[in-house]
């Protein structure tokens, strides 16, 4: 028995075959394919275009070609986006680990190159390969807010997108004749008695010797779908409120409810962990500054907030890691009413939202001009009709819709109004 991986007789499992890998395949062709694109989308949803605090990328160059002013409406957007994002790239976790398992034999092919168009397959191969993981590890990491990266998840997740995808083009567009080639095979063959000696086309995917099997290719698929169904049932409840919730044992937004009344809903940062203090956020001591045209200031307490025109939004918060709340009755003062306040009568401009934050990637962040001027654009004092608790923003924050978590500003402190 052969010893060396780079011996063909060393990999012989009877599962292993061009039909297996191409069923595997198709189906990661899909997932991926909407993987990448709810990703770019997602990160458009961050508006990086709009001001250095909001670009974790600056030296992206043409990899920004798509980036566009995100909407506000439906306000729903970036909850279904992230949501489908990363339900979808936890589900397909064993598919992606039954696939790389499919194909591990020709990492070890000898020699490394028979030919160009050889060597180019094997060194997208290795992309895709090294791609896919750093992808899924990082995702994966990122869902349940263990930020060991060397550097910023949003930095490596969107550049390692790209050279995974671009390897994963390469590949498909070598490989689709084949698997659905085999795919007919296999269909052709389906109608074929039962027990009969399947026909396999000639590859390096098939063992010369195999051992006995002990599943069938069906049993395997069958395997592999039911550990995506399982993966998927112990994540997608993370999107959801109530018995529902519950139900995502692997996402740290499941389980109960966070404490009880109307501040009983999800968070990411407490209060504790952003290095807020009460001294400065007691009414006596916390001012607001609003900053705008031509430099005009003006500075608010809460009560000053209070005594202008309160407007009410139901909104959710949904969060890069997939996570989300059902929608929550906000009220506080509309952001353009605030930017009316400091010289801006008209449409009003972008604004840059300033947090007594301390630490964090998103103390500081910008809002488009369109997401100022919604009239459901908020400063929120209020959540489901009681003030703010303090993990929740206390004494203001900035509620937008369907903008990410991060853009929803807490603990705000300074508002500067004006083209960025």
């Amino acid at each position: 028995m052969a010893r060396s991986p780079f011996s063909p007789s060393f990999w012989r499992s009877p599962l292993r075959g061009p039909r297996l890998t191409s069923v595997l395949g198709v189906v990661l062709l899909g997932g991926i394919t909407v993987l990448f694109v709810t990703g770019l989308v997602s990160y458009a949803a961050y508006n990086p275009n709009l001001a250095p605090v909001n670009d974790k990328t600056p030296d992206k160059g043409v990899l920004g070609f798509y980036l566009f002013s995100w909407p506000t409406d439906p306000h729903w957007l970036y909850r279904l986006n992230q949501g489908i994002h990363v339900t979808l790239g936890i589900t397909l976790i064993p598919v992606l680990l039954a696939k790389l398992w499919s194909v591990v034999p020709r990492l070890f092919t000898l020699p490394p190159a028979r030919s160009l168009a050889h060597a180019l397959e094997r060194i997208s191969l290795l992309l895709l390969v090294g791609g896919a993981l750093f992808e899924f590890v990082t995702g994966v990491l990122n869902i349940q807010l263990d930020y060991i990266f060397p550097g910023s998840f949003y930095t490596l997740h969107f550049y390692g997108a790209w050279v995974f995808f671009a390897a994963f083009v390469a590949h498909v567009a070598l490989k689709t004749p084949v698997a659905w080639r085999n795919l007919r095979r296999l269909r052709e063959e389906k109608e074929e008695r039962e027990g009969k000696e399947e026909r396999e086309e000639k590859d390096d995917l098939v063992p010369p010797d195999p051992a006995e099997p002990t599943v069938s290719r069906r049993g395997a698929l069958w395997f592999v779908g039911g550990g995506s169904l399982l993966l998927f049932l112990t994540t997608v409840g993370q999107n959801f409120d109530g018995a529902l919730r519950r139900t995502a044992l692997l996402a740290p937004h499941g389980g109960a409810e966070p404490g009880s009344g109307p501040g009983a809903f999800q968070i990411n940062k407490t209060a504790e962990y952003a290095g807020i203090r009460d001294a400065e956020t007691d009414e006596e001591a916390w001012r607001l500054v609003v900053v705008g045209r031509g430099g005009r200031t003006v500075r608010l307490s809460r009560a000053d907030l209070l005594d202008m025109p309160l407007h009410s939004a139901a909104l959710p918060i949904a969060c890069v890691e997939g996570w989300s709340t059902s929608d929550q009755w906000w009220r506080g003062v509309r952001l353009r009413d605030l930017a009316a306040l400091v010289g801006h009568d008209g449409d009003p401009p972008d604004v840059l939202v300033e947090s007594l934050q301390r630490r964090g990637a998103f103390r500081r962040a910008a809002l488009r001009a369109n997401q100022v001027a919604d009239s459901r654009s908020l400063l929120a004092l209020f959540a489901n009709g009681e003030d703010l608790t303090p993990d929740h923003g206390y004494p203001a924050r900035i509620i937008v819709p369907a903008a990410p978590g991060v853009l929803n500003t807490k603990w705000v402190a300074r508002m500067t109004f004006g083209d960025l």
